[in-house]
């Protein structure tokens, strides 16, 4: 949804993982499927870049959340748990907030929009 709200400045990114609750049970080729027809279903198709699966935590953490760990500490409101359930918000190539595992994602456009006015000025 806010990737089509604004074009051409926000791009979302998707990595499926396995390690939260079993979410990604499926192979590679199977993922896009299963977001069609089981969840959430209803022919849903993203509307944003879907990676291949990959471990966010952990020996075989993906360079990309490696990094991106590195260069944001823990949310105020999130324990330092072995398990981290990683929502992350990059800015002109640079990592710019990380968010709890309590944060609801849809309640990220406030600091989308806030962004997107730094560059009008």
């Amino acid at each position: 949804f806010l990737q089509s709200k604004y074009p051409h400045r926000l791009v979302v990114l998707g990595f499926p993982c396995n390690q939260f609750g079993y979410q990604e049970n499926c192979s590679n080729g199977e993922i896009l499927n299963s977001l069609k027809y089981v969840r959430p279903g209803n022919g849903y198709q993203p509307g944003f870049t879907v990676f291949e699966k990959c471990e966010v935590n952990g020996t075989n953490t993906h360079p990309v959340f490696a990094y991106l760990k590195d260069k944001l500490p823990f949310p105020d409101d999130d324990p330092h748990t072995l398990i981290q359930d990683p929502k992350f918000l990059i800015w002109k190539g640079e990592p710019f907030k990380r968010y709890s595992k309590k944060f609801e994602t849809i309640n990220i456009e406030p600091d989308i929009q806030r962004l997107l006015r730094l560059t009008k000025t």
